[in-house]
């Protein structure tokens, strides 16, 4: 594939920010995409199917309409771009990873079909990115850095926007590395583009997600799953 500009390729992936359009990943890296992501939304559906009750059905319905709705609000951050809710992490706390992936899932394709929001080519990429490992990499740090709040009442803050933060990076550090992969830009460009854009999205992201989850605290304390129970 014929090299694009650098800066390009970070305003196309920063606006809407992680979201990969068609023709900036080669076809064998979109082919492995569809494989990663098919695979990984097998797995989720199986494990949320096997362990989730009768109330996260409506829930799960109502966490993707929410998180649809929200990522449509669109935020400044530096350089020009703009940043909106990404969720993952949000959705893993009130769900567990498992059915987390299937709401994002749910989100992404609604995004690409509705309003082209990343192309069908690179949906498999998308998917794997904003709805796998998002989601997971939110919940890893999420997950352990809650196990911390025996020593300090904060940690359970400091866990949801630690979480949050890194769900972002690492789907931002994800869509580089593809980039990389299919040669639209060099690693060297790409991930430091990528994660640097990215920071204060994370931020933003951490910060709408300790307030969601305050007011769900507030309302519904007895949606907030402890982390052992949502990730069996």
């Amino acid at each position: 594939m014929a090299a694009v500009d650098p800066l390009t390729v970070l305003e196309a992936a920063a606006a809407p920010p992680l979201h990969i359009p068609d023709g900036f990943v080669s076809l064998p890296v979109a082919a492995a995409g569809w494989a990663a992501a098919a695979c990984a939304v097998v797995v989720a559906a199986r494990r949320a199917d096997r362990h989730l009750d009768e109330r996260a059905a409506p829930l799960m319905g109502v966490m993707a309409a929410f998180i649809f709705a929200a990522q449509m609000v669109n935020f400044p951050v530096a350089g020009g771009t703009s940043g909106h809710l990404l969720g993952g992490a949000f959705a893993a706390i009130l769900l567990g990873p498992w059915a987390a992936i299937i709401v994002m899932t749910a989100v992404v394709a609604l995004q690409a079909l509705i309003f082209q929001d990343g192309g069908l080519a690179a949906a498999g990429l998308n998917t794997l990115n904003l709805a796998v490992v998002s989601v997971l990499t939110g919940w890893a740090a999420y997950r352990a850095l809650h196990s911390l709040r025996v020593l300090h009442p904060a940690a359970a803050a400091i866990a949801a926007f630690g979480g949050a933060w890194l769900s972002v990076e690492a789907a931002a550090v994800a869509t580089a590395l593809e980039l990389a992969a299919s040669g639209t830009s060099p690693l060297e460009v790409a991930l430091p583009a990528m994660a640097g854009v990215h920071v204060p999205i994370g931020i933003a992201e951490g910060l709408i997600t300790l307030g969601a989850l305050g007011l769900v605290r507030a309302w519904r304390p007895d949606l907030l799953a402890s982390p052992s129970q949502a990730s069996r």
